[in-house]
């Protein structure tokens, strides 16, 4: 942690807390360098060190030309570099530690015994940190140390705080997708409700009109559906819903079907690149499948079992046609279905 020192006058003097905790790598040509700078470190403080006098002894130490897993490599808190050392340039040698993801945000320092501008601007475009110019002076030394380490904080803080912004950003996201399925859901048969049919009626229309193919539409009522509420209580009318729907969509098996609820005891099914005939057959198997369950009701008509009327209508749309006329026409066929004495499917 960073902070400063308590007297006023002196507040530029920056302070490293828990100094002694910190690991630093040395990597100098001089030995006399790597001594200053140790025993001005160790003033302070410090007392954790890692010495190199070349590029490739600090290769070694860092672990740089091996294939290592992340918690393998050394936990270093900072690299003071010579720029100029004999078998490669710190701006190298700091362009190669950057490759190594735990490194890339470690502070490297060069230090440097000229202010060659040239090189500075390469080891900065390198990945340096900052740079102190030799002979090394104490001050100086801990200021620069105490900005870069600042400078890390700062950057660990960002990456936190971005990383938990892309969290959010993503439960959000999770949030709005689940949201936007659940208002498209039908809160008590769990299968889709009228506002999505009404998206995928519009959808498949569109589809079938450019592709010139057919388009049918079943529509599916329980037959007695209040009196069977008034006999046998809501709770049994909501359960016999939901088998209802659990038996049309196990039905209906083709990917493209779909079904849902259109309010009430009424279903809905589109059944794409279909023709009116073709849709009569599967409006058929549901109004077996339904009449199978042998749901028991108290009907004033010889059955004794929940059913469904089933209403079906075919098309190839056209230029100028509404997908509202294909859902007329099918309501138009239920009804019928209805007067000719339910349990039964009626094509148009």
């Amino acid at each position: 942690m960073i902070g400063y020192t308590k007297e006023r006058n002196t507040s530029w003097l920056v302070e490293i807390e828990d100094f002694s905790a910190m690991r630093i790598l040395i990597v100098d040509g001089s030995e006399d360098t790597r001594e200053l700078i140790r025993a001005y470190l160790t003033k302070s403080g410090c007392s954790n060190f890692l010495f190199a006098s070349s590029a490739d002894q600090a290769y070694q130490l860092l672990r740089c030309d091996e294939e290592t897993s992340w918690p393998d490599y050394p936990i270093i808190d900072l690299i003071l570099m010579d720029i100029t050392m004999p078998d490669i340039t710190g701006s190298e040698a700091c362009n190669k530690i950057r490759t190594i993801e735990c490194y890339k945000d470690t502070p490297i320092i060069m230090l440097s015994a000229a202010a060659d501008i040239a090189l500075l601007d390469d080891a900065f475009s390198n990945g340096a940190t900052d740079y102190i110019k030799k002979p090394i002076r104490k001050i100086e030394l801990l200021a620069r140390i105490c900005t870069a380490l600042r400078l890390k904080k700062e950057m660990a803080s960002r990456k936190a705080w971005e990383k938990e912004i892309i969290k959010l950003a993503t439960q959000l996201k999770a949030a709005n997708k689940k949201l936007n399925r659940l208002s498209m859901t039908d809160g008590l048969t769990g299968i889709a409700n009228r506002r999505l049919f009404d998206k995928k009626i519009e959808h498949e229309w569109r589809r079938a009109l450019r592709a010139q193919q057919p388009l049918s539409l079943i529509m599916i009522d329980i037959d007695y559906f209040k009196l069977y509420n008034d006999n046998f209580g809501h709770q049994a009318g909501d359960q016999c819903l939901k088998q209802v729907a659990t038996v049309l969509t196990n039905t209906l098996r083709r990917p493209a079907d779909f079904v849902a609820r259109f309010g009430g005891e009424e279903f809905i099914a589109i059944i794409p690149e279909t023709n009116s005939n073709a849709a009569s057959k599967i409006a058929e198997a549901l109004r077996s499948a339904i009449a199978a369950l042998q749901i028991p009701h108290t009907r004033p008509d010889k059955n004794s079992w929940v059913t469904v009327s089933l209403g079906v209508s075919g098309i190839v749309p056209d230029t100028g046609q509404l997908f509202q006329e294909l859902i007329n026409k099918s309501d138009i066929a239920l009804y019928k279905a209805k007067q000719l004495g339910r349990n039964r499917v009626v094509t148009l």
